[in-house]
């Protein structure tokens, strides 16, 4: 059965068009992966689906009476005020007010009013109520509660939570809401891996149809089973996960583009003909008509055939991580050490030794010490030591400048050596063209700030990059970039991160927080996990 069709969908705002006729139907619990380049209309198409917004021309079906539920990048601050616990209660509304009308009933029956009608709307609205789960609201609640570990946030107001556990909470209340349709923008953002592994597992057996938006592509390749992409404003579909996708839009590309290159040899071959034709006819003169003939009736095929465009390539970063000095073999060590904030004990009495060139990712649950880790890494805590000729380079969670009314190129100026007309081509190079390179800091997006701080480190010739969640806010392509880049990187690297996918491309150890120790693993996050498979 159909859930979502897309009937040549185009969206304009103002003069700039997003989506250009884009067509695709999603069926009865279908899991979709909507990927594509920052800003290409994902987000725009789940707001389109769930009534948000409407296309400039084209139709968007859904099944009708089918419930439909959206979980967004931004969440609502019309909560505010309101208590968590409350907030996710509130999403059994139906029952809650069903809840309501039996308490009515029972206090009539305590009161012996009219008690044959009463007894009998008292059973019915009972039965209504049991068969709807109403009196597994509580073990539902506590089951997702445990699930994403947000037992100490149920008493707070909604305002005092962070960015991500405002997400969190969100996306609780839409799961229980156990809709038929499941929009999802960006689900995977601020959960730690043990909450990914259980939302991937709760997604992947759930009878419900999905369409994702996201970037982590473990996530993406664990859950789905058709990716469309949107680029240039329209849709590809392949049907498989993310790898297959991969794997098919690299031969379609190559099709694409051997396709393009056989045709323009043929072109090429047909104007030669003309060409020399047109030469015999003239050195053939009198008598020459028939190579003229021969000549205009290749110039009409050639007029007539459908020329096929040159397969775009997709803006990148080119990115290039030098290290001209390098440091000393020991990077970073520290034995016996303490790590605490106000009156919560993160790590006691843990040790650990990085050496030159190891990638490092450091992993643990959310609150269990990762970032304030780092923090005191780079802020030369006494008790942790620094190896010789180290120079650090340091990308934070939440990425902010010193001044953020400043521009793009005053920023970038502060750290590159060289005539203006050079780091503005610099810059090109890192996607800031033309008048972008005029924007203030503080109208830049998460994917923007990422890539000018990129460019800023690039400058420093650092050879111990420190980045936490460096894959935050930037597009699929954009990571395969960076990947590529601390790949060949000659420096150590150490690292937070979430994305699996990422870690099993760069890291050469895990360290896991695991009972306030740091516990060290060889290789990346799928060794990590053999190991602990092996021994539990």
């Amino acid at each position: 059965m159909l859930e979502i069709v897309l009937n040549n969908v185009s969206k304009n705002y103002g003069n700039k068009q997003i989506l250009r006729k884009v067509n695709f139907e999603i069926k009865t619990n279908e899991k979709v992966a909507l990927i594509g380049p920052n800003g290409c209309g994902k987000t725009t198409i789940l707001r389109m689906i769930s009534k948000i917004e409407n296309p400039t021309s084209g139709e968007v079906f859904t099944r009708k009476d089918a419930k439909i539920e959206i979980l967004s990048q931004y969440p609502d601050s019309s909560l505010d005020e309101l208590i968590v616990n409350d907030i996710i209660h509130s999403s059994f509304k139906e029952l809650n007010e069903l809840r309501v009308r039996l308490e009515k009933e029972e206090e009539k029956l305590t009161n012996g009013i009219d008690l044959d009608k009463t007894i009998i709307k008292y059973t019915r609205l009972q039965e209504e109520y049991m068969k709807n789960g109403g009196y597994e609201i509580d073990s539902k609640v506590d089951k997702l509660v445990a699930a994403f570990h947000v037992e100490n946030l149920l008493d707070k107001k909604f305002k005092s939570l962070s960015g991500g556990e405002k997400t969190i909470i969100s996306l609780i209340c839409i799961l229980l809401k156990e809709p038929d349709i499941l929009l999802l923008d960006e689900p995977t953002n601020h959960l730690d891996i043990s909450m990914l592994e259980w939302l991937e597992k709760y997604l992947s057996n759930c009878n419900k149809t999905i369409l994702i938006v996201s970037h982590d592509r473990y996530f993406l390749d664990k859950v789905v089973n058709k990716v469309i992409l949107i680029d240039n404003g329209e849709e590809e579909i392949f049907n498989g996960n993310y790898s297959y996708y991969l794997k098919e839009n690299e031969d379609r590309v190559m099709r694409e583009f051997n396709e393009y290159k056989n045709q323009q040899k043929q072109i090429e071959a047909m104007k030669a003909s003309i060409k020399r034709l047109k030469e015999y006819g003239k050195l053939a003169y009198p008598c020459g008509e028939k190579f003229f003939r021969r000549a205009a009736s290749i110039e009409k095929r050639l007029e007539k055939m459908e020329v096929l465009d040159k397969p775009k390539n997709n803006d990148s970063i080119n990115l290039s991580f030098k290290v001209e000095q390098r440091s000393g073999n020991d990077i970073i060590s520290f034995e016996n050490f303490d790590l605490t904030i106000g009156d919560k004990e993160l790590l006691k009495r843990t040790k650990c030794l990085i050496k030159y060139k190891e990638k490092v990712c450091i992993m643990g649950p959310n609150g269990t010490g990762k970032s304030t880790l780092i923090k005191r890494i780079i802020s030369n805590d006494p008790n942790i030591k620094i190896g010789s000729n180290v120079k650090i380079g340091y990308i934070p969670q939440n990425i902010t400048f010193e001044n953020e009314n400043k521009q793009v190129i005053e920023e970038a100026r502060k750290y590159f050596i060289g005539p203006e007309e050079h780091l503005r081509s610099a810059l090109t190079k890192f996607l800031f063209y033309s008048e972008g390179i005029f924007t203030r800091l503080n109208k830049l997006s998460g994917g923007e700030r990422l890539r000018l701080k990129l460019f800023c480190l690039m400058q420093q010739d650092s050879n111990l990059l420190i980045l936490d969640e460096p894959t935050n806010h930037i597009d699929i392509n954009t990571k395969e970039i960076l990947e590529e880049a601390l790949k060949e990187y000659k420096g150590t690297i150490i690292m937070i991160s979430h994305d699996r996918y990422f870690i099993n491309k760069i890291a050469t150890r895990i360290i896991m927080i695991e009972n306030k120790k740091l516990v060290s693993y060889i290789g990346n996050y799928e060794d990590y996990k053999r190991e602990k498979e092996r021994n539990s």
